[in-house]
């Protein structure tokens, strides 16, 4: 298969699997679960807190095994292929969580998260296997623009739903948008699966590679260095995504309606910006391009604290989206560079942990300065720190060349 096809593929999967991310984690389900599921009352930030804080600390503790045991086997479509379908089916299954359903809506979201956040260790995995290290940035764009364009079509298609407040139904379609989508990439994408002798089990080898991986830390420093930043400003990311739906429908009064428009504009900046950063990393390098990303969002939390009115947080939506992609995407193709190939799966088992746990501690101190002062614009000014000290740090990381 022609590289420019294999690609193409493997940007599909982003196109499909943001529709979970949309319409669940930043959109309407987590607006639905603050208003219907949690009674409009404050306690629910907190709730929503714990239950991406639980789904995180789950993906933190498997990923690094899971990649190794997938770096040992070659089986990453086959882990990526469980994982779908779990979101799949725990996205769906949101339809029935009503009012007061606090615990199982919980749950559930818990699980589709873990799917999702999972199966990414795998597909991000892929990428040094589909292009040349001086293409990481701009195919690593290409594919967060197709995750934006994936959004942008979901959103469109669920909008009949929003207008007839029918906003349970919007989860199970989100779920099939995924699930057509995502079916190109198990067809058409090779594992390169290889036949091995083992005499112990693979969680048991997972687990002995991660340990070997940790004890010789020391000689990966660059590398150790980049997660540590990533740790901090991811979390600034992350934390962001959780509540800016609940933000803008708590703080400033947006109607589901309005929060349509916002998010069709901020997903519209954020293709921009991941292909047009995707291909300046390219040409002056990964950690450059995400100081300036780190940059601009610094700006925009100062923005979201000052800003009060519905007008100016869309020009605060602008400057989200054209750092939003443009971050994640750079952030995996610096984490591509500097990866041994023989264990790619397995230290982005470690990107995935770095940067799950490290969504732990940004949405719960959110949600708990949130509730304590019932104040999201105090909660907001928190994101700001995570932004700057990842900054500094990842001032440190030396940006490897490649040719």
């Amino acid at each position: 298969m022609k590289s420019k096809t294999q690609i193409f593929i493997w940007t599909l999967f982003d196109f499909a699997n943001t529709s979970f991310s949309i319409i669940v984690v930043t959109f309407l389900y987590a607006v639905y679960f603050k208003e219907t599921v949690a009674d409009n009352q404050s306690i629910g930030d907190l709730y929503w807190s714990f239950g991406t804080s639980a789904a995180m600390i789950a993906t933190a503790i498997i990923s690094p095994v899971l990649g190794a045991i997938a770096d040992y086997s070659a089986g990453k479509k086959r882990f990526l292929l469980f994982f779908t379908l779990i979101c799949i089916i725990a996205t769906a299954s949101l339809y029935f969580v009503g009012r007061g359903d606090i615990l199982s809506g919980l749950i559930i979201f818990i699980i589709a998260n873990i799917g999702f956040e999972a199966g990414l260790v795998f597909y991000d995995s892929f990428l040094p296997e589909i292009t040349t290290p001086k293409n990481y940035g701009r195919v690593s764009g290409y594919g967060f623009a197709m995750g934006y364009l994936g959004s942008l079509a979901t959103l469109a298609l669920v909008f009949p739903f929003i207008q007839a407040e029918m906003i349970k139904e919007t989860f199970p379609v989100s779920a099939l948008f995924f699930l057509i989508f995502s079916i190109p990439l198990f067809i058409y994408i090779k594992d390169n699966r290889k036949s091995v002798e083992r005499n112990k089990s693979y969680f048991v080898i997972g687990f002995s590679r991660v340990w070997s991986t940790i004890s010789h830390l020391k000689n990966y420093k660059n590398l150790a260095l980049f997660l540590l930043a990533y740790f901090f400003y991811i979390e600034g990311v992350n934390t962001i995504i959780f509540f800016s739906g609940n933000y803008a429908s708590t703080t400033l009064g947006f109607s589901k309606n309005e929060l349509l428009i916002f998010f069709l504009t901020v997903q519209t900046t954020a293709i921009l910006g991941s292909v047009v950063l995707g291909i300046v990393a390219d040409s002056i390098g990964q950690k450059k391009t995400i100081i300036i990303t780190l940059l601009i969002w610094i700006l925009t939390v100062g923005l979201a604290f000052f800003i009060t009115d519905k007008t100016g947080f869309y020009v605060v939506g602008l400057l989200a989206g054209s750092a939003m992609g443009s971050c994640q995407s750079t952030s995996r193709s610096l984490m591509s560079k500097l990866t041994p190939k023989d264990k790619k799966t397995e230290f982005f088992g470690f990107y995935s942990f770095f940067g799950k746990s490290s969504a732990i501690l940004g949405p719960t101190l959110f949600g708990y300065i949130s509730f304590i002062t019932e104040s999201q614009r105090l909660a907001i000014l928190s994101v700001g720190l995570f932004f700057i000290l990842g900054l500094i740090i990842l001032v440190k990381v030396q940006d490897p060349k490649t040719s």
